[in-house]
């Protein structure tokens, strides 16, 4: 608008558009959260800026832990949305920690045995996360033996990626640990259970 040739076309269709009803308002600038709000809800998964999600199969694992033993819940999610339910019934005393990897481990071994090469792994347990992503040290050797297996198992895929989620986000494997670890044994036929 503030050169006069464009200035004087602008006025010229605004009077061509007025006999319609329709009139000329400048835009105004777009904020950013507004663009990036609208491109994160416009962008279908699977398209070109994301082919390693396409195939991806996602492990979500909980543990629950007693004086006598323990369970550990592991919901495998293939990339089709169809799910697998595992459970493994402890009969040792264990902490939730020893649990956790206990879970994490099994989820990879599943993964392998189904020819999985990308994977995510999400757990709602900070510490295990961090110690696999090696933000956090592995102090107790018990800890440090369960790492070691979880960077070798981790070498078999293409792609690994471990995330913690809030423990809302994680209530299906946490009911089938909370199932696991119950001495009457799972009450569901769906779920593959392990002692």
């Amino acid at each position: 608008m503030n050169k006069p040739k464009a200035a004087g076309r602008m006025i010229q269709r605004a009077i061509e558009l007025r006999q319609f009803d329709i009139e000329y308002h400048p835009r105004t600038t777009i904020k950013v959260h507004a663009l990036a709000n609208f491109i994160a809800e416009f962008t279908i998964p699977g398209e070109e800026g994301a082919p390693d999600k396409a195939e991806r199969w996602m492990i979500q694992t909980d543990d629950s832990s007693a004086r006598k033993g323990g369970g550990v819940g592991v919901i495998i999610i293939t990339p089709e949305r169809e799910t697998i339910k595992y459970g493994i019934q402890l009969t040792f005393p264990t902490t939730n920690n020893e649990a956790e990897y206990k879970g994490v481990l099994t989820g990879l071994k599943v993964g392998k045995a189904l020819g999985v090469k990308n994977l995510l792994v999400q757990s709602d347990l900070k510490l295990v996360v961090e110690q696999i992503k090696g933000k956090y040290k592995a102090k107790e050797e018990r800890m440090q033996n369960y790492l070691r297996l979880m960077k070798l198992l981790t070498q078999e895929f293409d792609r690994v990626e471990f995330t913690q989620v809030l423990r809302s986000q994680n209530m299906g494997a946490d009911k089938l640990a909370k199932q696991a670890s119950s001495e009457t044994g799972p009450t569901n036929t769906d779920l593959k259970m392990e002692v």
